[in-house]
């Protein structure tokens, strides 16, 4: 008896001891994934300026980037998963738009360019999953919030210290803040999302110091960065959050706004498919939104010689037709649409805009569902309405669908997929 007592009992130490090392191995993995997201987001929210980063030298971003998903996916692998998937029809809808997208560069030119963008965006996909079930949302909010941070502090910084640089100096721009960035809009958004993750980790606790430390030096760097837009869009997502947890009526409201962007963007669409402008006309007033309406109208105008499944990830600008004949008549081009909408539909064509929309109706109706049951934390849920009202509010006039690298493209696919759940939890 006493030999067998011994031999449980060491077994049961030997057990101790591997739960022990599991859980300190589970640790260490969480520590990585969330670092790995912090210098993600450093590396990932837009091309450095040239006096930083020579031109030639942009890819390392990407690269960087990239590796960080791959470190990422890789630590994941030692986390046991917190968030079970449902493969109901939202996930499914999901899966179908950024599956068409990947496989999309079968039918572009099949660039090395098209073909690198195509992959990326599966790792990055892949990583959204395996972040968003591996550790709690707020502490990817913690993780992203630091990157936000060390940018708008470092871009404030070089303003202040280095004008040469931080300072826009061109006719267009000149005296506005770009930071450590190329341009003065890629401030204004970055500046912008630290603004509404600061009002998100204020309402879950944070103490009232980092709070506006964080929140004032975002405001500054989008005030001085003269990104207006990008500062009204940043208020109005902070109103959904607050609004969100005084209110369950304006929760349920709020999680119809994306589908219903989705159909006035729709609409914009057509209108200039049927009037051929390239401007919006009201009355005697011409609206262009400083000459992005050129583009659209540019890019719309091409949508017969592919409208089922447009011309592919990465797949219109780069026929030297397309962009030299804009070229010729604008003196300028950007291989940019500067509407996320309009992407998805030029890339992935009519089926991929449908199931583009398909997949976000069933995100509406998934999180009304979420919220009558109480199967989800509130704070997370007004969390998730709120990032995605104000990504697609910024798809208006940016381009962030579709973006394989750039980080808070590929948080929306991990809060979208935060959604896809069996609605396993009770706390609201």
């Amino acid at each position: 008896m006493a030999i067998l007592q011994t031999e449980r009992d060491s077994e049961a130490l030997t057990s101790a001891i591997w739960k022990t090392r599991s859980a300190g191995v589970e640790k260490v993995a969480r520590l990585v994934i969330s670092l790995s997201i912090t210098v993600n987001v450093v590396a990932s929210m837009g091309t450095f300026n040239t006096a930083i980063l020579p031109a030639g030298l942009t890819y390392l971003q990407q690269a960087v980037a990239l590796l960080m998903w791959s470190v990422l996916i890789y630590a994941s692998a030692f986390v046991r998963p917190r968030l079970q998937l449902a493969f109901n029809p939202d996930l499914i809808a999901l899966l179908a738009f950024y599956t068409l997208a990947v496989v999309s560069v079968l039918w572009t030119t099949l660039n090395a360019a098209a073909i690198m963008k195509s992959a990326a965006l599966a790792m990055t996909t892949f990583g959204a999953f395996c972040m968003i079930t591996r550790i709690d949302i707020d502490d990817v909010v913690k993780a992203t919030s630091s990157g936000l941070f060390i940018l708008v502090a470092a871009s404030a910084l070089c303003a202040l210290a280095v004008p040469d640089i931080g300072v826009d100096h061109s006719w267009m721009h000149n005296g506005q803040w770009q930071g450590v960035y190329e341009s003065k809009q890629t401030l204004g958004f970055v500046g912008a999302y630290l603004m509404f993750f600061s009002c998100y980790r204020k309402m879950t606790g944070q103490g009232w110091l980092a709070f506006l430390v964080a929140f004032l030096l975002a405001s500054t760097c989008v005030l001085a960065s003269e990104s207006r837009g990008a500062g009204a869009v940043a208020l109005a997502a902070c109103a959904l959050l607050v609004t969100s947890m005084w209110s369950v009526g304006c929760m349920r409201l709020y999680a119809i706004l994306p589908f219903v962007m989705c159909i006035l963007a729709g609409l914009l669409i057509v209108y200039f498919y049927a009037t051929g402008y390239d401007a919006i006309h009201i009355g005697d007033a011409t609206v262009n939104f400083t000459e992005r309406t050129f583009i659209w109208h540019y890019a719309i105008s091409h949508f017969d010689d592919a409208p089922l499944l447009g011309f592919g990830i990465n797949g219109f600008w780069t026929i030297p037709s397309i962009y030299d004949y804009f070229e010729q008549n604008h003196g300028w081009v950007l291989d940019n649409y500067h509407s996320g909408y309009i992407a998805i539909l030029m890339e992935t064509g009519f089926l991929g805009y449908v199931l583009f929309a398909a997949s976000i109706l069933l995100f509406s109706n998934k999180v009304l569902y979420l919220i009558s049951t109480r199967s989800i934390h509130r704070a997370h849920c007004a969390l998730i309405i709120g990032f995605v009202a104000l990504s697609f509010q910024t798809n208006f006039t940016e381009t962030t669908f579709l973006r394989s690298t750039m980080f808070t493209s590929v948080l929306l696919v991990a809060f979208l997929l935060a959604t896809c759940r069996p609605v396993p939890e009770t706390d609201f």
